[in-house]
């Protein structure tokens, strides 16, 4: 049964910490339930807002006349060995992103060890293509089910429906008319909302480093195997280092009752008072995560970089080569540190460790967030010539 929830706002659901007052709030429980939450918003006529984990989403103070519905269905389904050593895996959407990750390690199932620690929710992965250390979920997903709202109909949608490419897909772009403009029609939900993804996974218990970084916290060299498990704790350890994982306090807040596991939450708990020695917030967490992309350059652009800017191979919207940059040397490079503010004691900052996450020290609004993003994309476009583009979802706000 659908739970209807009161007195909630954005800032109790986001990984950020901001966010007006909800009119609506639902959890449903089934598929029918989502899809009739969905449909009877579209047929009134109301803003609607489908949430995962909140951790890709930022959203003005003022209140959102609207529904917020967040999928409370959380099974994990497997398939048997095929002969090509795969399994089928498929998980509702609303499965927690990490939940998902620890429960096919535990299978000795090798294809997203390297996205332990992604906030989020298993519909909202494949909305925004998430990667890293050297995984991303478009290598593993092979189908999508999904309500189409435009046509109301339930649909299945493959991998070349999906249109996958860095840090986007077909659900994310139907989204906007344009990059950063949002579309009339579908904004800030999807015209496809997820209902389930299916994976195809390998039967192994060991993976492929696929990143420096990564590497080198294993002492081990890029393309070495080793065991899944070691290669999701490294990864953990590693995120944790740099304030790039979910402060787990926000699993006491009662909005988000039910939206991870029990055990997992005990165990991220557990680790964050390892990492950083106290069992008080950690406000280098309360991010979006990365706040910009990293830029794809045509030839023209990449040529005016600085010699020492990093630079990798890549492929332009057109489908033309490009180069990738680094948003986070581009914004230290063009003066905004570690620890940025606009002001002293100003309540957001870019954390202490990453310069790409923008944060919440405890008191933040969301207009705060927005001066601190708008001061740091206007910085690097005047030493760069280059407009960084936002990553989360942003409603109600003009950067």
């Amino acid at each position: 049964m659908t739970t209807a929830h009161s007195s909630t706002t954005f800032a109790d659901l986001t990984t950020i910490g901001v966010g007006g007052p909800i009119r609506t709030f639902l959890t449903p429980h089934t598929r029918d339930e989502v899809i009739a939450a969905v449909r009877e918003a579209d047929d009134a006529g109301v803003p609607l807002s489908v949430i995962g984990g909140g951790s890709n989403l930022l959203v003005s103070d003022d209140p959102f006349d609207g529904v917020v519905v967040r999928d409370a269905r959380q099974e994990i389904r497997f398939g048997d060995v095929q002969a090509d050593g795969t399994v089928s895996v498929s998980a509702d959407a609303g499965c927690n992103w990490d939940d998902f990750v620890a429960v096919t390690v535990s299978h000795g199932l090798e294809g997203v060890e390297g996205l332990s620690g992604i906030p989020g929710t298993v519909g909202a992965s494949v909305v925004q293509n998430i990667g890293a250390y050297g995984q991303e979920v478009a290598s593993s997903v092979t189908q999508v089910d999904a309500w189409d709202r435009q046509h109301t109909r339930i649909v299945t949608l493959d991998a070349e429906h999906l249109d996958f490419g860095y840090r986007t897909s077909a659900l994310k772009t139907s989204m906007y008319d344009a990059p950063a403009r949002p579309s009339s029609r579908f904004f800030p939900t999807p015209r496809f909302v997820v209902l389930s993804v299916t994976f195809r996974l390998r039967n192994s218990d060991e993976g492929t480093v696929g990143y420096g970084q990564l590497a080198k916290a294993l002492g081990v060299e890029v393309g070495d195997r080793m065991a899944v498990t070691a290669i999701r704790d490294a990864v953990l350890t590693v995120r944790a280092a740099k304030g790039m994982l979910e402060d787990a306090h926000r699993y006491r807040i009662p909005a988000m009752a039910g939206a991870k596991r029990d055990d997992t939450i005990a165990a991220a708990l557990h680790a964050q008072r390892e990492a950083t020695g106290t069992d008080s917030p950690d406000f280098n967490r309360h991010s979006c995560g990365s706040f910009f992309t990293n830029p794809i350059l045509d030839a023209a652009q990449a040529a005016a970089l600085p010699d020492d800017a990093p630079r990798f191979p890549a492929t332009l919207p057109s489908g033309e080569p490009g180069t990738k940059t680094s948003a986070a040397w581009l914004i230290d490079h063009a003066g905004f540190h570690k620890g940025y503010a606009v002001a002293d004691n100003a309540p957001a900052s870019l954390s202490t460790l990453h310069t790409l996450a923008l944060t919440n020290r405890g008191s933040a609004r969301a207009e705060d967030i927005a001066v601190l993003a708008r001061t740091v994309r206007d910085g690097v476009e005047h030493a760069y010539g280059i407009r960084l583009i936002p990553e989360p979802v942003i409603v109600g706000l003009e950067l």
